[in-house]
């Protein structure tokens, strides 16, 4: 069997990184990866395939720095041109990217099965550029592999019980990153001393999604916020490229620890060393969960949502006053784990053996 992985974006480097070693373990499967370029700067891309161990991809795309439709447009036809070649029985694709929705739609035009891991999940938000990829991923995928019982449920709310696809529910392949890779963190990881973190009492905090990089009210009001909470404790922010340039423009850090972007493992000691997360990515605020931190979301939704309903999450938009207001709150919490609401890292073996005994 042979599979075809896309990957161009940050998280989907991973999340890829759990399933092509579970590929390896189980064998029977054969895996092309395709790197689009989505990510180009070092930082972002290259040096996760070092640090994780991810075997380089086959095919470099270096589609990067256009608009939405010429990126995506421009990935569907060199992705389909790889498909022609490699003849693969899957195409596999991650989350909610240009590179996801590419990769699927020049699947589906050649009648190529797709698999979409992070299925089902809704932000219920159309102006979200993400929403519009894992939706339409989502109706044209012949698997939908859905972390959660959540995701499952929004696909049934759809219709999808009504469609010919395989919805299964089958835990979050980036909880079995986390896991696997947090002790080679413990030997890797630099940025604690490096930046002399390691003694110190802070908190973590990534801001990347358009909807507040594209505003410098909601970045503004962000910002005024972190200001507020640093006057008692260090904020630390690991800085986006398209984040570091709305901040220098308009000068909006001047109380917070800048930090350049940091690969995995750092990330992870940041996340374990921290006393909480603010953040508006996805993926930060499943990982901060997975290593017993409360987080705090600055957007006006998410799709976790059962990180919210069980006590760990809390929804913030760009209110500096909830800001405060959510920091206060968890302060005066203990961290504590009801159940596991991801798959407790066993996600990667049961969809690469799901795949390994697909039937259409």
């Amino acid at each position: 069997m042979k599979v075809v992985t896309i990957v161009g974006a940050r998280p989907q480097f991973v999340k890829a990184a759990a399933l092509s070693r579970a590929f390896q373990e189980i064998g029977g499967i054969e895996e092309v990866i395709v790197h689009t370029g989505q990510h180009f700067d070092k930082n972002m891309s290259d040096v996760f395939f070092e640090e994780m161990q991810i075997p380089q991809p086959q095919y470099n795309l270096d589609i990067n720095s256009l608009s939405h439709g010429a990126m995506t447009g421009r990935m569907i036809e060199k992705i389909e041109a790889v498909l022609a070649e490699e003849n693969p029985d899957f195409l596999l694709v991650y989350g909610d990217t240009n590179s996801t929705l590419a990769g699927a739609l020049a699947a589906v035009k050649i009648q190529v099965a797709i698999v979409h891991v992070e299925a089902g999940l809704r932000s219920f938000n159309m102006e979200m550029p993400e929403e519009i990829n894992r939706i339409l991923t989502d109706r044209i995928s012949n698997v939908l592999f859905c972390p959660t019982d959540t995701a499952i449920e929004n696909l049934a709310k759809e219709g999808y019980d009504n469609i010919d696809a395989q919805v299964v529910k089958s835990g979050d392949v980036m909880e079995d990153a986390a896991l696997y890779y947090e002790k080679l963190s413990r030997e890797k990881a630099t940025v604690l001393q490096t930046n002399n973190l390691a003694n110190s009492s802070y908190y973590l905090c990534t801001l990347h999604r358009a909807e507040n990089t594209k505003s410098a009210e909601r970045m503004a009001e962000i910002i005024k916020g972190l200001n507020t909470i640093a006057q008692k404790k260090k904020v630390v922010l690991p800085v986006h490229p398209r984040t570091k340039e709305l901040l220098l423009r308009h000068n909006l850090h001047e109380n917070i620890l800048i930090l350049e972007p940091v690969g995995y493992f750092d990330m992870i000691a940041l996340i374990k060393n921290a006393r909480l997360v603010v953040t508006d990515s996805g993926g930060l605020q499943k990982e901060a969960y997975f290593f017993n931190k409360f987080c705090i979301t600055a957007r006006d939704q998410t799709e976790w949502v059962e990180l919210v309903s069980n006590g760990y999450n809390k929804i913030v938009g760009a209110s500096s006053a909830k800001m405060i207001e959510a920091v206060n709150y968890f302060e005066a919490k203990t961290f504590q784990k009801e159940s596991e609401l991801y798959g407790g890292g066993r996600a990667a073996n049961f969809m690469a053996e799901y795949l390994k005994n697909y039937k259409s």
